[in-house]
């Protein structure tokens, strides 16, 4: 992104803020302890006018007083983090505006340059009528955005010129009201899986393997994925076709239709929750799960492409506390997620051969599932891998539901801002996001190998 230390003023202000200590630490609001499972820093944006200390050159940014409403955070010392994210009380409420940030990072502590945070407003959620969303714990959220390891940030959010004032908020604003910056620290990486690939000690002669001790929810979670995996198991192997069509028949008790068991594709490696190190005491317990898988909705993250494959779980780990304690949900919003190298992740509990009902296509949870590319492809392609991954695991996926990757299928609206509440839609089977939601995601990259993608799954389930 564009920084201010193009010019002389940047670079003297940059000299100023490269001193953080100097200024008073902010009263933290925790959602969680601090320790090895991560925190979350949750801290109030207050108004901002044109006073001596606003850093100069925020692109964008007005120092007017009768410029467009800003709200922010002056530069401040803060416990570390790696993933940021705003939010605001009224879920209902969007946010017109722009919003930016910069972070110190704890390794150098050099002072990035200013960066959007996209303001999705709340496209990827729970349906309208869905129980999710009417817990009275979901909040208005923008994208999150991973900046590594932080020590320091800077926020400013602006009202777009002339943007209405949302709904149940104070006269004369144009901003949300409670609007909160979340600063999310992944926590520890889990311990890693033995070499040979086991989740425990030896077994007996019968291959039956020791299973590890875990959590109540860590347990129920895994369980959901017997008899693909052993409980407890940090991955789910990959399978060739056969080998997966006869695993589907098994798991299905002998209930996969005709139909579907000649074209279900080779199931690629899973990492599953457990694998990534999600903390399962922070979703809700107990699994949702719809009628069936019609559909899947293909979304990227937009929380930058700026991490290292090795970063991925703590990424994902980052994207399930925002999800959960900052937004609101009961669990993270995604059935899966790809990195940039190619490697699947479990998302939403509840197995990951099953309809789970996630909440990443608002108005079209229902019998879909979303899989989100980690980063952000608006004007990046997408590694080729990542886009090959999607392919493999619409294939399986959806080859375990009869469904043809090539096809239409139809899907009725919960309610969104492209099609009423109970309007019946026809979508491809492999759709964007930006089919069900008026959004870019997932970016005009990633969207533009939507094509390719379906001809892929489809040749994988063995389709002429």
């Amino acid at each position: 992104m564009r920084g201010f230390l193009a010019s002389s003023i940047g670079v003297a202000t940059a000299a100023a803020l490269a001193l953080p200590l100097a200024l008073p630490t902010p009263a933290f609001a925790e959602s969680a302890p601090v320790g090895p499972a991560g925190s979350t820093q949750s801290l109030p944006l207050v108004p901002l006018g044109p006073a001596a200390n606003r850093t100069p050159g925020v692109p964008g940014m007005s120092a007017s007083p009768q410029g467009p409403e800003t709200q922010g955070l002056p530069a401040r010392e803060v416990r570390t983090f790696s993933l940021v994210g705003v939010v605001w009380d009224d879920v209902s409420s969007e946010l017109h505006g722009r919003v930016q940030v910069r972070t110190r990072a704890t390794a150098t502590g050099a002072w990035s340059d200013w960066q959007d945070v996209e303001t999705h407003n709340s496209e990827h959620a729970a349906d309208p009528d869905a129980v999710e969303r009417g817990t009275g714990r979901v909040r208005g959220a923008t994208a999150p955005l991973w900046v590594g390891a932080s020590d320091g940030v800077e926020v400013r959010v602006q009202a777009e010129p002339g943007a209405a004032p949302p709904p149940a908020t104070r006269a004369g604003a144009r901003l949300p009201s409670g609007l909160r910056i979340e600063l999310v620290d992944p926590g520890a990486e889990p311990p890693a899986a033995p070499a040979d690939g086991k989740n425990g000690g030896p077994g007996d002669d019968k291959g039956e393997e020791a299973v590890p001790a875990m959590s109540m929810g860590t347990a129920e979670s895994s369980s959901a994925n017997l008899p693909h995996a052993a409980l407890g198991a940090d991955e789910i192997g990959e399978l060739n076709k056969a080998d997966s069509t006869a695993d589907a028949v098994f798991a299905s008790d002998g209930a996969l239709s005709a139909a579907a068991a000649p074209f279900i594709g080779p199931r690629p490696r899973i990492v599953t929750r457990k694998g990534w190190g999600a903390d399962e005491s922070l979703r809700e317990a107990g699994f949702v799960y719809t009628n069936t898988v019609k559909a899947a909705f293909v979304h990227h993250t937009a929380s930058g492409n700026n991490y290292a494959c090795k970063d991925a779980p703590a990424v994902l780990r980052s994207l399930y506390r925002y999800h959960v304690l900052s937004s609101g949900w009961r669990d993270i919003g995604y059935n899966f997620a790809v990195d940039k190298c190619g490697t699947v992740y479990e998302g939403r509990a509840g197995g990951v051969s099953k309809a789970v009902l996630g909440a990443h296509t608002m108005g079209f949870n229902t019998d879909s599932m979303g899989v989100a590319v980690l980063g952000t492809f608006s004007t990046t392609a997408p590694p080729a891998v990542a886009v090959d991954a999607v392919a493999r695991l619409t294939a399986w996926k959806l080859g375990l539901f009869g469904r043809d990757p090539r096809a239409k299928t139809t899907l009725k609206s919960g309610g969104g801002n492209l099609y009423a509440k109970g309007r019946n839609v026809s979508m491809n089977v492999i759709s964007g996001h930006r089919d069900g939601f008026a959004t870019e995601c997932p970016g005009k990259q990633l969207y533009g190998r939507l094509g390719a993608t379906r001809s892929s799954s489809a040749k994988l389930q063995g389709r002429s």
